[in-house]
């Protein structure tokens, strides 16, 4: 066969709806839908519907921006556009869960910090699954979720607050930095099985970095010290979310049975 007639070949593809083993259906509809294409590419999210469940799947990548607009060569996790989608997730009552995919390099403290209380503060299941990496303030929102998985070959920095720019050596200046780690220390140990003092040793590090102090915990190490639930892929952190899933409903039932047999 000559390369001209390759090439015919190939630009004869078929495009996904007018595959004939295909039928058109909703969901070949909705995968063609230019405007879900635009809410991935605008906010990093996607409602998905498979079976019974209907989850939010959520993704916390590169930096995390805060107050401040970063460089348009960044990729940057808006906090504008998670906040209000954790709110609507927490109150749609169709969306049964959510799954949070990170691989960040931290970012905004106070923005990273806000997304996590967030998370830590829904009663709908919350799965995160951390790929690549979920650095510095990412680890709050890893450990916010009511079960986490990490990539075997994910990893984990942790390191105490840092400050870009100008910063005046004043005493009161330090302590605003030794504050401020103490509410990020808090919030993980409270969310995680890691032990303050564990968690603190890590942070300063001096060993470890060139640059810096701290710790790159890959997934076997993050788990072992308590700080992740299991080492997992996309289908253990799937599945655990359907099984929160159905475990929810099935409180749900007993309770509003229970309320219908004592309004009896």
């Amino acid at each position: 066969m000559s390369s001209g007639k390759k090439s015919k070949q190939y630009s004869s593809v078929l495009s996904l709806s007018e595959h004939p083993d295909i039928p058109e259906t909703a969901e070949t509809e909705e995968i063609e839908n230019p405007g879900l294409t635009g809410s991935i590419i605008e906010s990093g999210s996607i409602i998905s519907a498979c079976g019974d469940y209907t989850v939010q799947c959520l993704t916390i990548i590169g930096q995390i921006e805060g107050h401040y607009i970063l460089s348009p060569q960044n990729k940057t996790t808006k906090y504008e556009h998670i906040i209000p989608q954790l709110v609507a997730v927490e109150q749609n009552e169709h969306i049964d869960g959510l799954l949070i995919i990170l691989n960040t390099v931290g970012g905004d403290v106070e923005a990273g910090l806000a997304i996590a209380e967030l998370v830590a503060g829904m009663t709908k299941p919350v799965v995160s699954l951390v790929l690549g990496g979920g650095h510095s303030i990412g680890v709050p929102i890893a450990v916010a979720a009511k079960k986490s998985f990490i990539a075997k070959s994910a990893t984990m920095t942790i390191h105490p607050v840092r400050m870009n720019g100008l910063m005046l050596g004043v005493p009161q200046a330090f302590e605003y930095f030794q504050r401020m780690q103490s509410r990020i220390t808090t919030f993980v140990t409270d969310n995680s099985d890691i032990s303050p003092e564990k968690y603190n040793e890590l942070a300063m590090n001096t060993d470890e970095l060139v640059m810096d102090i701290g710790t790159i915990l890959d997934g076997e190490d993050a788990v072992g010290v308590g700080l992740i639930g299991s080492i997992g892929t996309l289908n253990d952190a799937v599945s655990a979310l359907y099984e929160m899933i159905d475990e929810t409903r099935k409180k749900t039932k007993r309770k509003n049975a229970k309320k219908k047999k004592n309004g009896n």
